[in-house]
Order: structure tokens, then C-alpha cells, then sequence
């Protein structure tokens, strides 16, 4: 097994993120033996780019970024004030991950999450054909600033366009490799997926961003995932990005909600942390199978 690196998502913590709680959160997030933080862009502002490049630089961690779809943010199926505004939001979380060194931006970047509707097979492809012309200008400008676009499929009840890998790389089809690829998120995987190391396989050459939690959104490896599974077929996919543990906290009502956390996933959201990291850096080591 090659080496991994390791991050973590702020909203283990709190939501939105600030000039302040990011200052407050990654000095023990270095501390705890992270290589990389990931900095979701809620809205353009909340933080400052250029100031978190030099905390995170003084610390060692490196970044990654986080694109955040809400209401009101598509690119199909949607007027083209929407989608030019969308396009416009997009552009700036590049902006702000070009600032902070981040290799990629991921997220959802094709309808606001829990917005959902049916569709027939030709009604699909033509979703995914304007995905695709409306996706093309952000991804020419990730290109410029050094920054990969991901793509992340999610789960049947937070949207209807992207759901497997097999869909993603369908409507990704055509836009270049080296700017646009997919994030794989290990929680909705386990929903969408029959064989989760399997369509791993079939993303290789198009990973572009993993994000990894327990089954029910706690530590990886507290739970029934075949962990070794995964991170093989993920060295075998060629993946050499970091692992990133993303989950959510409760204490948040509107992120909460929206992550439909109703529970502590674990003793406190530092274990969620610290246990997974643990975890998963024991796995890497070669201390389990």
C-alpha cells in the first residue's frame, strides 16, 4: 500500500467557517498529525484566502477545498441568470483554492443539494449535455489557476442528477481530464454503489478527490466498510491524493438539518477526527486487512 496523506473537513466542527474558527481549529488539527485541512466556501468572504494560506502555511498543512451548492445555485435545469451566477460562484471558490495552494475544488457542482426530480433517459442526456457546456468555462479557469474541478456524486435523496460513478463519469465525458474529474465520497458510495472497491476501479484515471466517514457519518473504520477494500482499490485506481474525513456537527441547526444529523456520531466531534485518523493511518501502515 503506498503512502497516504491524511485531512479533515471544518464542518466536523462548525459551519460556516471563519477567519476565526479557522485560526481556532487548525493549529489542533496540525497538532493531531493531519497533512491537510479542507476549507468549504459557503459563501465567497466568509474567510479570508490569502490570510489562511499564511496560517496554513506557518503550520504545515496543506489544503483542500470544498465547493458548498445551495438553494438557488445550478447549472441545469435552471434559468441562465442561475446558471451564469453559478458559474460566477464557482469561479471564486477556484479563486480562493488557487490562494490557499488547494490542487481541488469538489462538491456537487451540478444542481443544489436535496433538489430532486424524475427523468427519462433522453431527458438525462440532455441534463448531462448542459452540465457539460455550463460546466466548460469553470473548468478552463480551475485549468488556469492549477486547480481541478470534482465532480461528487451524491446519494438518491439529495439529488437526482448524480448518483454513481457510472453517471458521473457519462456526464463528465468530453471535459478534459486534467481539469475535471470526480470526488468520491465514501458515505455516498455505500448508499448509491453494489461494489464500492469495484466502481473505484471504473473511476481510474478521473479521480480527482476522495472524502472518507463511517457508514453513518462517524470515524472511519467504527463501522462495517470494508476500509481495506477501498484504499486498495484506490491505489490500484492510481488515486495519490489525500483521504479526508468529512462529517458534519449537530450543534449547527442549518447544517444539521441539511446533513440530517440528528445524533452524536461519536464521544465528541474530535474523536470523529482523531479515531478515523488513527484509523486509517494504522490501515495505510499495514497494521490490519
Amino acid at each position: 500500500m503506498s503512502a497516504r496523506t491524511f485531512g479533515v473537513n471544518t464542518w466536523v466542527w462548525t459551519s460556516p467557517l471563519t477567519d476565526r474558527t479557522l485560526a481556532e481549529l487548525a493549529p489542533r488539527i496540525a497538532d493531531w498529525g493531519f497533512d491537510v485541512i479542507e476549507l468549504p466556501v459557503e459563501n465567497p468572504g466568509d474567510w479570508d484566502p490569502a490570510r489562511a494560506a499564511k496560517l496554513l502555511d506557518s503550520l504545515g498543512l496543506a489544503a483542500t477545498v470544498t465547493l458548498v451548492m445551495g438553494p438557488g445555485r445550478e447549472l441545469v435545469a435552471a434559468e441562465r441568470e442561475t446558471i451564469a451566477a453559478t458559474r460566477d460562484y464557482l469561479r471564486q471558490v477556484v479563486d480562493a483554492a488557487a490562494t490557499v495552494s488547494a490542487p481541488v475544488i469538489a462538491g456537487p457542482a451540478y444542481a443544489s443539494v436535496g433538489r430532486t426530480w424524475r427523468m427519462t433517459e433522453a431527458e438525462r442526456r440532455a441534463c448531462y449535455e448542459q452540465l457539460r457546456e455550463s460546466l466548460d468555462p469553470v473548468v478552463e479557469h480551475a485549468m488556469g489557476a492549477g486547480v481541478t474541478v470534482g465532480v461528487e456524486p451524491l446519494n438518491r435523496y439529495e439529488t437526482s442528477v448524480l448518483n454513481t460513478v457510472d453517471q458521473a463519469l457519462e456526464a463528465l465525458d468530453g471535459l478534459p481530464p486534467a481539469g475535471c474529474g470526480l470526488a468520491l465520497d465514501v458515505y455516498h458510495m455505500n448508499i448509491e454503489e453494489q461494489d464500492i472497491p469495484a466502481a473505484i476501479g471504473r473511476a481510474a484515471g478521473r479521480i480527482a478527490h476522495v472524502q472518507v466517514c463511517a457508514n453513518d457519518r462517524g470515524a472511519p473504520g467504527a463501522d462495517h466498510l470494508d476500509w481495506p477494500g477501498i484504499v486498495a482499490a484506490l491505489d490500484a485506481a492510481g488515486y495519490r491524493g489525500p483521504l479526508v474525513i468529512e462529517s458534519f456537527t449537530a450543534e449547527n441547526a442549518t447544517i444539521a438539518t441539511a446533513a440530517s444529523i440528528w445524533r452524536p456520531l461519536a464521544s465528541s466531534q474530535d474523536a470523529i477526527a482523531v479515531d478515523g485518523l488513527s484509523y486509517l493511518s494504522r490501515l495505510a501502515r499495514g497494521g490490519m486487512r
